[in-house]
C-alpha cells in the first residue's frame, strides 16, 4: 500500500476560523466510533497517524484540515452523535458540521462513514436525508467489514438502502472499507481523482 503525502494544515473550532485553500475538499464524517480515524489514516497509509484514533468516541471536536499529495484536501469533521459530552457541546459540534457542509464552496464530496457491523440507525438515516434535502453530494462508506460477516454485511447495506427509499428516488454511491486490510481505499482514492479530474 503506497502512502500518501498528508501535511496538517490547521484545526479550527468554529467555521469562521476555516481558510480557504483553493484546492478540492473532500470530508469525512460519521457516527461517533465509526472508525473515521483509522479509515482517514488507512487512507492516507505509511506509519504517520494524521487523525487521532481512540477508544472513546467524539474524539474529533475540531475540523481538521489536512492536504494530500499537493493536489487535494481531506477535511476530519468532528463526529455526529457523540456520547458523554453536555447538550450545549453537542449543539456547538453539530453547528460547525453544518455551517461547513453548507458554506464550502471547495467541498466536492462528503464521505458519511456507517458502521457495517449494526443495522440502520436513525440518527444516520436523518443525517443522510439531511444531506440530500441539502444538496450536499455525498458517498456513503460502509466501515469495518472485516468484523463483519458477509451475510450480515449485505443484510445491513440492503437494510440501510431500504430504509433511505422513503426520503431518496436515487440512492448515492456506495462503498465498503476495511481500515485493517486496506479494502476499498483504492476505489476511494480513484474516485477522488475523477472529482478532481472534472472539477
Amino acid at each position: 500500500m503506497r502512502p500518501l503525502t498528508a501535511k496538517f494544515l490547521k484545526s479550527a473550532a468554529e467555521y469562521e476560523q476555516c481558510i480557504q485553500y483553493n484546492k478540492a475538499e473532500f470530508a469525512f464524517v460519521g457516527r461517533s466510533n465509526v472508525g473515521k480515524s483509522s479509515l482517514i489514516n488507512s487512507i492516507v497509509g505509511g506509519r504517520e497517524r494524521v487523525a487521532l484514533v481512540s477508544s472513546k468516541p467524539g474524539k474529533t471536536r475540531l475540523i481538521n484540515f489536512f492536504e494530500i499529495l499537493n493536489k487535494w484536501i481531506l477535511v476530519d469533521l468532528p463526529g455526529y452523535g457523540y456520547a458523554k459530552v453536555s447538550r450545549s457541546k453537542k449543539d456547538v459540534f453539530q453547528s460547525i458540521v453544518s455551517d461547513y457542509l453548507l458554506n464550502r464552496e471547495s467541498l466536492k464530496c462528503v464521505f458519511q462513514l456507517i458502521d457495517s457491523k449494526v443495522p440502520p440507525q436513525p440518527i444516520d438515516l436523518e443525517f443522510s436525508q439531511w444531506l440530500m434535502e441539502c444538496e450536499i453530494p455525498f458517498v456513503l462508506v460502509y466501515t469495518k467489514i472485516d468484523k463483519t460477516r458477509k451475510g450480515a454485511l449485505d443484510q445491513n447495506i440492503e437494510a440501510y438502502h431500504l430504509a433511505m427509499s422513503d426520503f431518496a428516488q436515487v440512492l448515492p454511491r456506495t462503498m465498503a472499507t476495511s481500515s485493517k486490510k486496506g479494502d476499498g481505499r483504492s476505489e476511494l482514492l480513484n474516485f477522488i481523482n475523477q472529482v478532481i479530474e472534472k472539477g
